[in-house]
């Protein structure tokens, strides 16, 4: 695609700054400053500070007075930080979610450049023997050891050299050494950004089964438009292999890939299969990096030298020279939707993005969003399916355990010790799925029912036995247990329920002897340690996998056969209505982790309603029958996506403030609608937040629905403009939430 960046001709130009102002700031150029372009970062006074902003547009006169009209201090970048191609998606998305631009823009700058810091990174250096060098080292004497290493391990490395960390363990003081050879003209030091990308080399990957092969065949033939695809395949049936040869293809003809994956735990296993199935290179986006790493990753995508970039939500954001494909893998993970500051949805960004690039999408799932379910309906996705396990496995079998019928000790029915028994004489290796962290979810008095409670949530505080602490996994609160109960004072408090520790401590005492890994996120670190420990998995030294949801996404692990459904239940009845959808989702995917090499899966789902239809439509592996019930039951109560949310959410220390500002919200909002002869556009009833407490603060909401797109976001812009002039609006602290996910 064409990327031309205006240049700025014009006395004015418009600064987006990282402010929550729906606005841009009025700055004149100095006449040194007039060959800036938009997607340029400056520096700019603001009251009695200096502040990074970026142009993004310009005037030929202000709406400020000119004596007033201050002027830019320094241009920071000789070009564009932002292409003129992504500022325009950033532009629109700051439309669409009604954020301040210079927010969304700060957004999708790494760390490092938010401030005055290059364009360009400080890049690994490298180093490489000289010709002079060479002859060196023939006439050192043998006395120089340290010189004579280096000297000879650049030797051996050919023409490319070596990085500075393969060189600092030769010797005892690499700095010293390195400045002496290189004063010497010995050796020569150069930055190379490839030091930190993975280099890629296409190995023979397995046969393709006849549903794959048409699913290659079909977007392989869309390569050079817009096309949405929706390729929904069973757990197991090789969603990544139709991802690496299309990605292969796009590298091939010289353009780039940019794949989003839902969790950091997914990238090293993602980048591990693309190294062997594509030639190029490779970089990764997330938040496990450091500040530099990210901003290497960032600077090698934007200037075309990584091939492909695999990274977390935020990577939706990075600039491509060459962009020819987009991939989300789970593409219904609620993790793709930022839940604070600019509350965006990164699969529903690169949709947008991979139109206006003109290139294909490909949004991967074996249990879709309704939301993209709907769009392949109406025709806006092309569906591609893969009905069967790629290794020609079949899916694992379900067995629903009535909690009603069997004794229950630690959380765990008969059936499943008895199961996880058998895996264990057999050597096959099994997974234990229970969505609670900490080994206690309440702390209960039998006398006098007292519960130990958050004082700054509406919440249970859990007991986590290893750190022998009460903790809101809400606010971060904690502290000791009593050792007697507050209320009645007798020594009558028992830990109720089970989550992740309880039951490992249940295993270990059920059955001697077994290899336990309990991943969490009270027992996982940083993402090398997360990967660490699911290498541990595969290569067959954990007997049984205890864990929440992470454990449920995208994993290969070719000897689990068993799948052990613990809480089943927890999903079933919430205020939320995509409760059903995400409890269907989490049970699937889970489940998915069983029998996905040549050994048959098992899946034991405890629960007190079998009767459930969720639960007979999981056990029939009926994914389309419970979409179409769902997605009646959606339009009935109008619900997305066939109608539209937007939720206004207001906090503060006082507890009647939150209310107070959405009901005079929801007054000035209907005002706006009153001359409306339609009601194209509702305002529910302003209500305390489901929890009403979080952290401290008291909580309120406020919901706005339509049917119609434009009408909505043409009355949420007006509406803002209202709520921001609003002197009560000041002593909360509000925010728009556009397609919410999360009710609460």
């Amino acid at each position: 695609m064409k990327n031309v960046t205006k240049e700025i001709r014009n006395r004015v130009v418009q600064v987006a700054l990282p402010l929550p102002a729906r606005r841009t700031f009025d700055y004149q150029l100095r006449r040194e400053h007039r060959a800036v372009r938009e997607g340029s970062r400056v520096r700019v006074p603001l009251q009695q500070r200096e502040m990074t902003g970026m142009v993004i547009g310009s005037a030929t006169i202000s709406r400020v007075p000119q004596r007033k009209l201050k002027s830019v201090s320094a241009v920071l970048d000789t070009e564009p930080s932002i292409p003129s191609g992504l500022l325009k998606f950033l532009k629109w998305a700051a439309d669409y979610y009604h954020h301040p631009i210079g927010e969304v823009i700060r957004a999708a700058l790494p760390t490092a450049m938010r401030n005055t810091r290059s364009m360009q990174p400080r890049l690994p250096t490298r180093y490489s023997l000289t010709s002079a060098g060479r002859a060196a080292l023939r006439s050192l004497s043998k006395q120089a050891i340290a010189q004579r290493r280096v000297l000879g391990a650049l030797e051996e490395a050919g023409d490319g050299g070596l990085p500075l960390d393969a060189l600092t363990h030769l010797v005892a003081r690499p700095a010293s050494t390195l400045k002496l050879l290189r004063d010497h003209g010995w050796i020569e030091m150069y930055q190379n950004a490839e030091d930190f990308l993975l280099t890629a080399a296409k190995k023979a990957g397995p046969a393709l089964n006849q549903s794959q092969r048409r699913a290659v065949r079909g977007i392989g033939a869309a390569l050079s438009r817009y096309v949405p695809f929706l390729l929904q395949g069973v757990t197991g049936s090789g969603k990544t292999e139709i991802y690496l040869k299309a990605a292969a293809s796009v590298v091939a003809n010289g353009r780039q890939a940019l794949v989003l994956v839902p969790e950091i735990a997914l990238t090293p296993q993602l980048l591990a299969r693309f190294q062997e199935g594509l030639e190029g290179t490779l970089a990764a986006i997330h938040s496990g990096l450091t500040d530099r790493e990210r901003h290497i990753a960032w600077w090698a995508a934007r200037q075309g030298l990584a091939d492909v970039v695999v990274g977390t939500r935020s990577a939706v954001f990075t600039p491509l020279a060459r962009p020819g494909l987009y991939i989300v893998d789970e593409e219904h993970d609620a993790s793709y939707k930022q839940q604070d500051g600019f509350r965006y949805h990164a699969r529903d960004l690169i949709v947008k993005r991979a139109h206006q690039d003109g290139v294909p999408v490909i949004l991967g799932s074996a249990t879709p969003s309704l939301e993209s379910m709907e769009n392949v309906r109406r025709g806006r996705y092309r569906q591609l399916l893969l009905k069967q396990r790629a290794r020609g496995a079949a899916m694992p079998k379900f067995q629903l355990l009535d909690l009603g019928r069997l004794p229950v000790t630690s959380g765990m029915t008969p059936p499943v010790l008895a199961a996880l028994r058998l895996r264990l004489d057999r050597g096959e290796q099994s997974i234990v799925y229970v969505n609670r962290r900490g080994f206690a979810p309440v702390v209960l008095c039998s006398t006098c029912r007292w519960q130990a409670r958050c004082d700054r949530c509406d919440v249970h505080l859990t007991l986590h036995r290893r750190s022998e602490r009460l903790r809101c996994h809400h606010c971060g609160a904690s502290r000791d247990p009593p050792e007697q109960c507050p209320n009645c004072g007798q020594s009558t408090l028992h830990p109720v329920g089970e989550g992740t520790q309880r039951i490992e401590d249940t295993l270990q005492k059920a059955l001697p002897g077994v290899r336990i890994l309990r991943l969490d996120s009270d027992n996982t670190g940083n993402a090398a340690g997360l990967a660490a420990d699911l290498a541990r998995v595969r290569q067959g030294t954990i007997d049984v996998l205890v864990g929440t949801q992470l454990v449920a996404k995208g994993h290969d692990f070719p000897a689990v056969t068993l799948v052990c459904i613990l809480n089943a239940d927890s999903g079933l009845y919430s205020v939320d209505f995509r409760a059903a959808e995400r409890l269907y989702q989490q049970l699937t995917q889970v489940a998915g982790r069983a029998g996905r090499a040549d050994r048959p899966g098992q899946v034991l789902v405890q629960t007190r309603y079998p009767e459930n239809v969720s639960f007979s439509r999981l056990v029939r592996h009926d994914f389309s029958g419970f979409v179409t019930a769902e997605l009646d039951q959606r339009r009935l109560a109008r619900c997305p996506p066939f109608v539209r949310f937007a939720l206004l959410r207001a906090e503060s220390l006082r507890p009647a403030a939150p209310l107070e500002f959405v009901s005079l919200a929801a007054r000035v909002g209907h005002r706006r609608l009153a001359g409306q002869a339609s009601q194209a556009v509702r305002l529910m009833d302003p209500v305390p937040s489901p929890m009403e407490r979080r952290a401290g603060r008291y909580r309120a909401q406020l919901l706005v629905t339509s049917r119609a797109h434009t009408l909505l976001h043409r009355f949420l812009g007006d509406w803002l403009c209202d709520l921001e002039g609003l002197k009560r609006g000041r002593s909360v602290r509000w925010s728009l939430d556009v397609d919410p996910i999360e009710m609460y």
